[in-house]
C-alpha cells in the first residue's frame, strides 16, 4: 500500500522527537486529561521524558481503555476533548515533557446503541451506496448482508415473542443537535432501517435490511465481517485504502503537526492487511514521527528492517529482563510438582497444539470458513485446480494455521515475497504435513493453500493478479495472529501452571533462565537495529506485573521449599476444597496468592476477595476446560471461587504466605530492583507502565487498571527528595526510578540511538550482572549498571566472598547510595552491602 493522497497533513521540517523515557497512563472518564496534567509535576521530578496516553479518541460509551473507538474525528469528550488533550500537552511542554499517544489502526467498536459509530450506522442503513461502504472488511460474497449477532435467542422465537420492534429515537450529532429517527429495536440494541422499509412487517423489513439479525451463537460459524481476534464488538477497518487512512488519521496527523503529540504506539499491527506499508504512510503522513509497534516477536524472530519505525513496544525485552532472575536448575522440579498435582505428563506444545484446537474450531471457525470459501473459489475459476475439494482445502488451512510458530508472515500480493517470510510459511508446511495424512490429494492441497499465501503461481500461469488471489494472501496473514494469540496466550497460559512468571505475552512457558551473555547480545543486537525501541517490564496487557513475575522467580530457586509450601496450603484447604477444584486450577491459585500476598517494606495492600475473585472467573473462562465464557459451569466456578475465598480468610494460609513471603524478600528484593534497573538502563525508550514505578502487584485487565495513588507516590518521592532514606522496597524501587529516569534525561547522549555505546562489565561470578553506557564505542563508559541474580543460591554458598565486579579506571558514585568506589576489581560485597544493585556514574560527569 502506497497512499498518496492529497489530503494528508505531513509534519513538514518536524524534526522527530525521541523520549527519553515514557510514563503510560490508562485515560477514561474517571481520569481524564486534566487528571493526567495534575500528575505532570510529579512525573517531571521523577524524571519522566513523556507522558505516554492511551488511546485518545472517542471511544464506545462507557469504555475504560480506549480501544474501542467509534469517532476518528473527535477526541474522546469524557476524557475531556481536543481542549483537554491540549491543556495536557502545554503543561508537559512546561515540564519539559511531551506526548505519546497510542493509535488503533485495525478496529472500530460496534457499540450499543450503534448509531455512536457514525459510520458503521450508515454502512448498516445504506449498503453499497453508503459513503462508508469501503470502510470495514466485509466479506462481500455472502448470501446475506452483515451479520449482527446480538440476539439472545434463535430469530423465531425471538419473533413469535415480538421482541424486535420499530421505535422512534433520538440521536444526537457531533454539533450538538439532535434529529429524530426510526429504528429496529431489539432490548438495548437499536438498528437503522433501509430506505422505504417502514412500512412492511417486521419480518419482511427484517429481509430487506442491509444486515442480518441473528442468535448470538451464530457468530462462531457466520460472521461475516473481520475482527479483532474473536472480538464480536470490534470491526476491522480497511486502512489500506488510502482514503480510509486520511479519515482515520487526519486529526492525529494533525495535532502532530502541530506539536501537540510527538508520536506513537501502533495497537496491533499484524492485524492490517499491510503493516509494512501502514507503517511506510504512517512515516510519510508525520514526517517520520518515533513510532514504536505493538509487535510480539516469537523466540529469536526479529523485527523487518524494513519497517518505517522505532521497533516494538518491548515485549521482547520483557522475557529477556525477566528471565535473569530464573534459575533453569529449578525447572526440572517445578515439573515434577505440576505433574504430580495434576497428573498431565504432557509438554507444554502438546498443551498449546490442543488449545490452538479448540480456537479454531469453535470462537474462529468463521475465519476458518471465510479462507477455504476463497480457496475454493479460486480453485473454481481454475480449470486445472477444479477437483480440489472443499473438505482437503479446509484441512490444510486448519494444518497451517495451527503449525505458524509466530503471529505472521510479511507477504504483499503483487510483491516477491521476501525469502525470510516465505521460509516462514514453508517450515509451518513441514509441520502441517506431520497432522495431515498421507493421502497425496491432501498434501497436494497443503502444497496450494502455501502457493496461494505466497503469491506463487498455482494451477494456470498468468493469475496470480485476481482479486480472489489476492485477498487469501491478505486473509491468511490476518487470521494467523488472532489464532497464535487465542490459541497460545488466551488459552494454553491460563491451562500450564507449572511456573506462571513465564506465561507472559511475548514469552514461552517452556523456556525458564536467560544466561546474562544473551541479555548482552539482544542489547547490542538493539543498538544495530532498533537503538530507540521501547522496553517494557509492565504494560495494560500483560498477566501479572513485574513485581507479581519477580516475586515468582523465587519458585525457581527454592522449588522443593515451594512444593513443600504447596502441600501446606493444600493441607490447610483440604477440607473445604470441592472434589470439582482440579490441580492446575490449585496450582494457579497459590501461585498467585504467593505474588500477590503481604510484601513486607510495601504499603501495596494484599489482594482483595473482589480482585481475586475477578480474575481467577477470567482465567478458568479462559483455560476453556471446565467452564467458558459462552457456556460457563456455576457449579466448578463456584468451587473455584470458594476455594478462593476461603484461602483469603484461612489464618493458617496467611501464617504459610506470610513464612513464605519473609522468608523469601532478600531474592524478591533482588529481582524486583535487578531488573527496574536493567529495563532502565538498557537501550531502547524504558516505559513505565502507571503506578510501576513503586510496588505493584496487579494482574490481567481490568485488575490493571484499578486508580494509581500518584499523590501517595509523589508525597513518598518528595520525601526522600529531601533527604530522607527509602523506606522499604516501594520506596527503594521509586529511588531507582527516579535516578535512572534523570540520569537519562540529563544525559541523553548515552542512551539515545546508534551512537550510544552498550558494554558488557565482566564480572567473576554468574549472580552478578553488569554493563556500562557510552556516548561512543570509542568514548569511555559513563555510567555503569549492576545487579544480583539468583540470590538464593549465593546465600546458599555464602555470600560474595571474593567475588567482583571490574569497573573502568576512575572514581565512581552509587547514584541509589550516594557512596564513592574506585575503579577496577571492586568486591561484589562491599557494593552491594545495602542495596542489591548499584548505579554508578563517573563522579568528573556528574
Amino acid at each position: 500500500m502506497t497512499a498518496q493522497t492529497a489530503d494528508r497533513t505531513p509534519a513538514v521540517g518536524r524534526p522527530q522527537v525521541v523520549p527519553t523515557s515514557t510514563y503510560r497512563l490508562q485515560l477514561h472518564a474517571g481520569f481524564t486529561f486534566d487528571d493526567a496534567a495534575a500528575q505532570v509535576p510529579y512525573l517531571a521530578r521523577l524524571g519522566v521524558g513523556h507522558l505516554f496516553c492511551s488511546p485518545a479518541l472517542q471511544a464506545a460509551p462507557g469504555s475504560t481503555h480506549g480501544y474501542d473507538v467509534v469517532d476518528h474525528a473527535r477526541i474522546s469528550a469524557e476524557c475531556g476533548g481536543e481542549k483537554g488533550l491540549r491543556r495536557l500537552a502545554s503543561v508537559a511542554r512546561e515540564h519539559g515533557m511531551g506526548l505519546i499517544v497510542d493509535v488503533v489502526p485495525n478496529h472500530m467498536a460496534i457499540p450499543t446503541p450503534i448509531w455512536h459509530n457514525r459510520e458503521l450506522w450508515d454502512v448498516l442503513k445504506n449498503g453499497p451506496a453508503s459513503a462508508y461502504a469501503d470502510w470495514f472488511d466485509i466479506d462481500a460474497n455472502t448470501e446475506r448482508s452483515i451479520l449482527v449477532p446480538v440476539l439472545g435467542r434463535p430469530m423465531g422465537e425471538v419473533l413469535a415473542e415480538g421482541q424486535i420492534v420499530l421505535d422512534e429515537i433520538e440521536i444526537p450529532e457531533p454539533d450538538g443537535s439532535s434529529r429524530n429517527e426510526t429504528v429496529v429495536r431489539y432490548f438495548d440494541h437499536v438498528l437503522p432501517l433501509a430506505e422505504g422499509t417502514g412500512s412492511l412487517g417486521i419480518a419482511d423489513l427484517l429481509e430487506r435490511q442491509w444486515y442480518r439479525l441473528a442468535y448470538w451463537k451464530v457468530a462462531d460459524d457466520e460472521l461475516n465481517y473481520r475482527r479483532f481476534f474473536d472480538v464480536d464488538t470490534l470491526a476491522a477497518v480497511r486502512v489500506e485504502d488510502p482514503a480510509v487512512f486520511a479519515a482515520t488519521h487526519r486529526l492525529l496527523l494533525s495535532l502532530h503537526a502541530e506539536g501537540v503529540i510527538d508520536g506513537f504506539r501502533i495497537d496491533h499491527p499484524d492485524g492490517l492487511a499491510d503493516p509494512r506499508g501502514y507503517l511506510a504512510d504512517l512515516a510519510e503522513g508525520s514526517g517520520g514521527a518515533w513510532t514504536v509497534v505493538e509487535k510480539i516477536l516469537e523466540g529469536d524472530e526479529q523485527l523487518p528492517g524494513d519497517f518505517a519505525c522505532a521497533g516494538t513496544t518491548g515485549y521482547d525485552a520483557l522475557w529477556r529482563v525477566g528471565g535473569l532472575f530464573h534459575d533453569a536448575r529449578g525447572t526440572l522440579e517445578l515439573t515434577h510438582l505440576w505433574q504430580h498435582r495434576t497428573g498431565d505428563l504432557r509438554p507444554f506444545d502438546e498443551i498449546a497444539a490442543e488449545s490452538t484446537a479448540t480456537v479454531i474450531t469453535t470462537s474462529l471457525w468463521a475465519e476458518i470458513e471465510r479462507l477455504t470459501a476463497l480457496v475454493h473459489r479460486i480453485c473454481a475459476a481454475d480449470i486445472r485446480l477444479r477437483d480440489t475439494t472443499r473438505r482437503n482445502i479446509t484441512r490444510a488451512i486448519v494444518a497451517l494455521l495451527r503449525s505458524m510458530d509466530r503471529y505472521r508472515a510479511y507477504i504483499v500480493p503483487g510483491e516477491k515475497a521476501p525469502g525470510a517470510q516465505r521460509e516462514v510459511l514453508v517450515e509451518a508446511a513441514e509441520r502441517a504435513r506431520l497432522l495431515l495424512d498421507d493421502d497425496p490429494d491432501v498434501q497436494a492441497t497443503l502444497d496450494l493453500v502455501v502457493a496461494l499465501a505466497c503469491g506463487d503461481e498455482a494451477g494456470s500461469a498468468g493469475r496470480t493478479a485476481e482479486p480472489d488471489r489476492a485477498e487469501f494472501m491478505v486473509r491468511f496473514a490476518q487470521t494467523c495472529g488472532p489464532v497464535h494469540a487465542k490459541g497460545l496466550e488466551d488459552t494454553a497460559f491460563y491451562r500450564y501452571h507449572r511456573f506462571i512468571a513465564v506465561n507472559e505475552v511475548g514469552g514461552d512457558p517452556d523456556r525458564i533462565g536467560v544466561d546474562p551473555d544473551d541479555l548482552h547480545e539482544h542489547c547490542r543486537r538493539m543498538l544495530r537495529t532498533f537503538p530507540d525501541s521501547m522496553t517494557t517490564l509492565s504494560t495494560h496487557d500483560t498477566k501479572r506485573s513485574e513485581d507479581v513475575r519477580a516475586r515468582l522467580a523465587v519458585l525457581t530457586e527454592l522449588p522443593s521449599e515451594w512444593a513443600r509450601t504447596v502441600a501446606a496450603l493444600r493441607e490447610a484447604t483440604l477440607a473445604v476444597r470441592d472434589d470439582r477444584v482440579d490441580g492446575a486450577t490449585a496450582l494457579l491459585l497459590w501461585q498467585i496468592l504467593a505474588g500477590t500476598w503481604d510484601m513486607p517494606g510495601s504499603p501495596a495492600p494484599r489482594i482483595t476477595t473482589e480482585r481475586l475473585v475477578g480474575y481467577l472467573t477470567k482465567a478458568i473462562r479462559e483455560a476453556k476446560i471446565h467452564t467458558t465464557w459462552t457456556d460457563p459451569d456455576a457449579d466448578y466456578e463456584a468451587a473455584v471461587l470458594a476455594l478462593a475465598e476461603h484461602a483469603l480468610a484461612s489464618e493458617e494460609v496467611a501464617r504459610i504466605l506470610d513464612d513464605w513471603s519473609r522468608r523469601t524478600l532478600p531474592a524478591q528484593r533482588a529481582a524486583v530492583l535487578g531488573q527496574k534497573l536493567i529495563q532502565l538502563l538498557m537501550p531502547g525508550v524504558p516505559d513505565v507502565y502507571q503506578g510501576n514505578e513503586t510496588i505493584d502487584l496487579s494482574l490481567v485487565d481490568p485488575d490493571n487498571r484499578r486508580p494509581v495513588d500518584h499523590a501517595a507516590h509523589a508525597e513518598r518521592l518528595d520525601r526522600m527528595l529531601e533527604g530522607a532514606r527509602p523506606d522499604g522496597i516501594a520506596d527503594e524501587k521509586l529511588w531507582l526510578t527516579h535516578r535512572a529516569l534523570t540520569l537519562r534525561r540529563e544525559r541523553p547522549e548515552l542512551f539515545r540511538g546508534r551512537d550510544a555505546h552498550y558494554a558488557p562489565v565482566p564480572t567473576t561470578t554468574g549472580h552478578a550482572v553488569a554493563f556500562g553506557r557510552a556516548a561512543a564505542a570509542d568514548a569511555p563508559l559513563e555510567v555503569v549498571a549492576v545487579a544480583s541474580r539468583l540470590t538464593c543460591a549465593l546465600a546458599q554458598r555464602g555470600g560474595w566472598d571474593e567475588s567482583t565486579v571490574v569497573l573502568p579506571e576512575g572514581r565512581w558514585t552509587d547514584l541509589l547510595t550516594g557512596r564513592g568506589v574506585d575503579g577496577g576489581a571492586c568486591r561484589l560485597g562491599e557494593l552491594l552491602a545495602d542495596w542489591p544493585v548499584a548505579l554508578l556514574t563517573r563522579e568528573e560527569t556528574r
